[in-house]
């Protein structure tokens, strides 16, 4: 997988549905969300799910399978992976597994701006963003709730987003707990600090 699209986390995704057996797109889309993966990729247009598999069929990693009676059905159109993609698939995922590259997530690159606020508006927001992270652990530990041990592999990607968010959320109580103490220099001292790290100390 040397070019660009052959690295789209979603034209793997995709791969690896099909790995299982033939598609179409409405059924992929609904699978992606029934085994949470729509909380690391974003599924909600699917238009970019009919992106991603004309991008595999140009190379080759997919096939049309059956197509609908109907020509404007697009999503009744029915796809299988070829040859070619099953061995893209089994080579790429071992790597995409082991790959530590940064995700480049939102939240890291905005508390870290927050010193720009004082620190009792910090603290607020800090403790706003604990409460989200603690209502989305109960709706996904609902939702782990409600499918079962027995299934529990259908829904790696939920148990590990809960993970991730038990982790955020403690991590965000100790920094609460550190602003409410003052044990954090906060306002004109970090940013000052900052500014002289970035001049490189001059």
């Amino acid at each position: 997988m040397k070019t660009e699209s052959h690295r789209s986390l979603l034209g793997v995704i995709l791969l690896g549905i099909l790995f299982e057996e033939p598609h179409h797109a409405y059924r992929i889309q609904r699978l992606i969300r029934q085994r949470g993966i729509d909380s690391v990729v974003n599924v909600s247009q699917r238009a970019g799910v009919y992106h991603a598999l004309e991008r595999l069929l140009r190379l080759g990693l997919i096939e049309v399978k059956q197509t609908a009676q109907d020509a404007s059905r697009m999503d009744r159109v029915v796809y299988a992976i070829t040859d070619r993609g099953r061995e893209v698939a089994v080579a790429m995922l071992p790597k995409m597994l082991v790959n530590l590259s940064a995700d480049f997530p939102k939240f890291p690159a905005v508390f870290s701006l927050l010193y720009v606020l004082p620190a009792e508006d910090a603290r607020r927001q800090f403790e706003f963003r604990a409460d989200a992270v603690r209502n989305e652990l109960i709706r996904l530990d609902a939702e782990m709730l409600e499918t079962g041990e027995s299934r529990r592999f259908s829904l790696l990607s939920v148990d590990y987003q809960a993970a991730l968010l038990k982790c955020e959320l403690n991590w965000i109580q100790g920094i609460i707990a550190d602003l409410r103490s003052g044990s954090i220099e906060w306002g004109s001292q970090s940013r000052s600090d900052l500014q002289s790290a970035g001049n490189g100390g001059i």
